[in-house]
């Protein structure tokens, strides 16, 4: 049985549930992308994108996820809260080369307000390419294609109303998710153990 492509994912799917009244699997894996956003961090979803940071508000990208760092002309700005750039605007600095951004729904604010043309530089968490007929890989699927398959099937327990079988793949999509997870950390960090600061 492969699980290389879109096709064969959902072949698999339907040959584990052996249901005859499923509806089409696609569903299921569009929520288990969904799902597989929230939980999967992993440095194959890092990339980078050029900014035209030219007003106060900027668009992000449209498959951004989360912000790594943002540089501007090659200096790197700060994330601020929303609230931060609020009270700096009462400050009555005028405009110049922007040196803080803050997240705000798809867009990023920047302050102080560009006084000109500057690139921006994106690195970011990407969303995972979707799966379809058109696009049958991912680097996902290529990668883990346990993910995706305890994932889709995960997604498929409550129309099916099989709790039992739910609770079986929600602990084998964890395990992969926490797998793979892990694995990209080891890649990135070389084993090394890894000290993240303790949440306030």
């Amino acid at each position: 049985m492969g699980l290389a492509t879109y096709s064969e994912l959902k072949s698999a799917v339907a040959k584990w549930l052996d249901h005859d009244d499923l509806p089409d699997i696609g569903d299921f894996i569009t929520l288990a992308e969904a799902q597989i956003n929230r939980d999967v961090r992993h440095r194959k979803s890092v990339t980078s994108a050029e900014l035209d940071i030219s007003t106060r508000f900027v668009d992000l990208p449209a498959d951004h996820l989360a912000t790594i760092r943002l540089d501007c002309n090659g200096n790197r700005l700060t994330l601020a809260s929303v609230e931060e750039m609020a009270s700096r605007r009462y400050t009555g600095i005028g405009a110049g080369q922007p040196c803080l951004y803050a997240p705000l729904g798809t867009q990023i604010e920047l302050w102080p307000d560009p006084d000109g043309a500057y690139t921006g530089t994106m690195q970011y968490t990407a969303t995972l390419p979707a799966l379809s007929d058109v696009a049958p890989s991912n680097w996902l699927l290529t990668t883990a294609p346990d993910v995706y398959l305890y994932g889709t099937l995960l997604q498929s327990a409550p129309f099916l109303m099989e709790d039992a079988r739910g609770t079986t793949w929600a602990g084998l999509y964890a395990a992969a998710v926490t797998n793979l997870n892990k694995t990209d950390e080891i890649g990135r960090y070389g084993g090394a153990t890894v000290i993240r600061p303790r949440a306030r």
